[in-house]
């Protein structure tokens, strides 16, 4: 007798849900019930999208043109458009031939590894990090790779930790700054001598630079490329609207890289998706093309919730929360909470501890597992500022009836 096939392969049985858009929709479930949870889940701007943009959006949609399929790659004013922005925001010069338009930032993500990985092929992934990449890694066939630094370190790894880590099957190395889920911020200095680290061993570098414009105090956003020159045959630069300009639900992303890696993805695009929706794509060259005021404003916004969450989660004993220079994420390290009896459980992982927020007190939070280790929580503070005060007296009031 024939033993039953499997149902669904291993390749896609293997991957993990997405952890954040998971607690984000049981903070949504649990909210349709009545029950008043406040999420601090999902990496997500609490703003409409900007007026203009939506305007050109309803324009393009009138216009038959965008009712027929268009080229692959993206339409080639916004490809010319990314490129002109990438010049001014990053200094970096690429010709918009080398631009590929995606179905958002994730699609981009995984274009990039599964164009740049074979089988065998490890990937160094600076840890914590954002929960798809060892995801795409693998499905690419590559072997994900962490290298992790703790609050000690700011969560920002060493040239000596990546050199520990590399071995002959190294093909690349992810570089996200700011970061996604820690929003540590890599100073110029350091970008420059990972950057060239990079160079000197052969290694491919996919940087993801989605927040590039959400930093904060003193912190500087610099390209790796631009940092190093030198990476221009050997980077793929991935990005988007959806952060900068409160576009997550419009889905346009972009990589950029060297032709022949672009022409590959290209071609896989081709055959997954075909073009991202026209509508959208117009809607992303108003965004692209246009002044950065909405999205500085919402930086102010952003910055005055950092200040105010930081400052409510040091004051928690036990609570060890470095200062965030970007994006929109705390990363609080709760170690000498796990352990401790809250309320009559004594949680002793950050994803018991998560849970035990959400069932006492309504506050729903990522744990540190799904970005590498336990022992952490992440935290968006890209939500009101009175839920923000109220979820976070929340989580001081519960963590202070620990013993």
């Amino acid at each position: 007798m024939t033993s039953p096939q499997r149902r669904v392969s291993a390749r896609i049985a293997a991957i993990e849900p997405s952890a954040t858009l998971e607690v984000d929709a049981k903070a949504k479930a649990l909210k349709a019930q009545g029950r008043p949870v406040i999420g601090f889940g999902a990496g997500e701007p609490d703003f409409p999208t900007a007026p203009y943009i939506v305007e050109a959006a309803i324009a393009a949609a009138r216009d038959q043109a965008n009712h027929r399929y268009t080229p692959a790659a993206g339409l080639p004013q916004l490809r010319q458009a990314v490129a002109a922005k990438t010049l001014r925001d990053s200094g970096v010069e690429v010709p918009w031939q080398q631009v590929l338009i995606t179905n958002g930032g994730k699609q981009a993500v995984y274009q990039a590894f599964a164009t740049l990985l074979d089988p065998g092929d490890e990937a160094l992934l600076p840890a914590p990090y954002w929960t798809t990449y060892p995801e795409a890694v693998r499905l690419a066939g590559g072997t994900p790779v962490p290298v992790f630094a703790g609050a000690d370190q700011d969560y920002k790894v060493t040239v000596e930790q990546l050199d520990r880590a590399l071995t002959p099957n190294t093909k690349l190395l992810v570089f996200v700054s700011p970061s996604n889920p820690t929003g540590a911020v890599y100073t110029p200095e350091e970008t420059a001598q990972i950057g060239q680290w990079a160079l000197d061993n052969g290694l491919w570098v996919v940087t993801d630079e989605i927040y590039e414009h959400l930093v904060y105090d003193d912190a500087r956003f610099v390209s790796i490329l631009s940092a190093v020159p030198g990476l221009a045959d050997q980077c793929v630069v991935l990005n988007g609207v959806a952060k900068s300009f409160a576009m997550t639900g419009w889905r346009v992303g972009w990589m950029l890289g060297p032709r022949d890696v672009i022409g590959g993805a290209t071609n896989l695009q081709s055959h997954l998706t075909s073009n991202v929706a026209n509508v959208s794509q117009m809607a992303a060259l108003a965004a692209v093309a246009g002044p950065l005021d909405v999205t500085y404003a919402m930086r102010e916004a952003f910055d005055r919730r950092r200040r105010t969450i930081v400052s409510m989660l040091q004051a928690i004993d036990g609570v060890d929360c470095p200062v965030p220079k970007g994006a929109f994420y705390v990363y609080p390290c709760v170690k000498e909470i796990l352990g401790r009896t809250i309320r009559g459980v004594t949680p002793t992982t950050s994803a018991q501890l998560a849970n035990l927020l959400l069932d006492q007190a309504e506050v729903a939070v990522v744990p540190g597992e799904a970005f590498g280790p336990s022992g952490y929580l992440r935290l968006s503070y890209a939500l009101s500022d009175t839920d923000l005060l109220a979820g976070t007296t929340r989580i001081q009031e519960l963590l202070a009836t620990s013993q």
